[in-house]
């Protein structure tokens, strides 16, 4: 019955913000049927395009390449019988594919006459769209503790009240909708939804009490054009005690709830990555709470082997509340990543995690804690 309730109040705080969200997707024309593509098939793709432009000296303008489940489609500008035949012949012989399709239409691309067509342009996207994409524009955080992702973690926590051993656990993902592509593969501009809930347990209490659990639920808009890209998400969260907690040690319950917009840009180098960006709360519960928060970091995602097939991985992720006077608070984990590093994919993350700085988890979000453990973070 509380699992009943606490959905119901969660839909009643979404239910204002969700048709808004939807309609401003729609708007941008995420409305266009497409078909999936799979890492393997976006591989192709540019690897396709690559060997047109470089050794058939084609310009990109004159030609769209599509690749699926070993089959690809090369759609030209205007219809050349010889140039058809010089394309066939440098993709048969090519690893992985099946089928060559060609054909040849008047124009690729969109005239410069409609005001969709100067924005999709300017962002560097197409008129092609794919239904429930694969994997993430932006790449999800790497030491943000609300993350959405499935993860366990134990480690020592030293706070104001207490100084015990903590077991955190969560469960979340990022689901796409539609996704408009973009000029060059791995580029676009998508809508999805993401949700997540996380728990911390106090791991010395006689029953392995439930301390507080964190729900989220949002709708992000994410977009990448090169190195650069962006999420603007607007969710909210919930915050409960858990009742064998309430009932021991008996605190002064805090209903923490809110719903925040959120937006971050994202540069990304070889090896490393930056981010910044902010949110700011809409409603909020209790209403005293201050608005405005800063959110910041760096991340390594190394490209050598370790220990087999393993990578280095790590990030430091900074937040700074208003509520707090803007003091800092600091998130660093590192460690191993095995399995793919492509979002949307198997992956297995083994993370030493330090955190110091306000809490947070829930309605301790005032407490000032230091944090240190070890963590595993799944990928799928």
């Amino acid at each position: 019955m509380q699992s009943l309730l606490r959905l119901n109040r969660m839909n009643k705080a979404l239910h204002p913000v969700l048709p808004a969200a939807l309609s401003l997707a729609l708007a941008l024309g995420f409305a266009t049927p497409a078909f999936a593509v799979s890492d393997d098939d976006a591989y192709m793709t540019g690897y396709v395009s690559a060997i047109l432009e470089r050794e058939l000296k084609l310009d990109r303008e004159q030609f769209r390449v599509k690749a699926r489940d070993g089959s690809v489609t090369v759609v030209l500008t205007e219809a050349d019988p010889i140039l058809q035949s010089r394309i066939e012949a440098a993709l048969s012989t090519l690893a992985g594919v099946q089928v060559v399709k060609l054909a040849a239409k008047e124009a690729i691309a969109p005239s410069e006459g409609s005001r969709r067509e100067r924005v999709y342009s300017f962002l560097g996207l197409k008129a092609d769209s794919e239904p429930f994409p694969e994997g993430e524009l932006f790449l999800p955080l790497i030491a943000d503790p609300k993350q959405a992702q499935f993860f366990i973690a134990a480690g020592r926590l030293d706070g104001p009240t207490a100084d015990t051993t903590l077991g955190v656990v969560g469960f979340g993902e990022t689901f796409g909708f539609h996704r408009l592509e973009g000029k060059n593969p791995g580029d676009g501009l998508q809508i999805g939804i993401s949700g997540a809930l996380f728990a911390q347990f106090n791991l010395e209490a006689p029953s392995t009490d439930l301390v507080n659990a964190d729900y989220t639920i949002g709708l992000p808009i994410t977009y990448r054009h090169a190195p650069w890209s962006a999420r603007l998400r607007l969710y909210h969260q919930s915050s409960h005690l858990g009742d064998e907690f309430l009932l021991r040690v008996q605190p002064e319950r805090v209903n923490l709830s809110f719903e925040s917009l959120e937006l971050l840009l994202s540069y990304e180098w070889p090896e490393w990555r930056g981010y910044f960006g902010g949110e700011y709360f809409l409603h909020r519960d209790p209403t005293d709470l201050d608005r405005a928060g800063l959110h910041g970091g760096l991340e390594y995602r190394g490209t050598g082997k370790v220990l087999g097939s393993g990578r280095l991985i790590g990030g430091l992720d900074i937040k700074s509340w208003e509520e707090h006077g803007w003091s800092p608070d600091a998130s660093l984990k590192a460690g191993l990543e095995f399995g793919t590093p492509r979002p949307g994919n198997r992956r297995l993350r083994i993370m030493g995690e330090y955190y110091q700085g306000h809490s947070p988890y829930g309605q301790f979000y005032r407490d000032e804690i230091t944090y240190y453990g070890l963590g595993m973070y799944f990928g799928f």
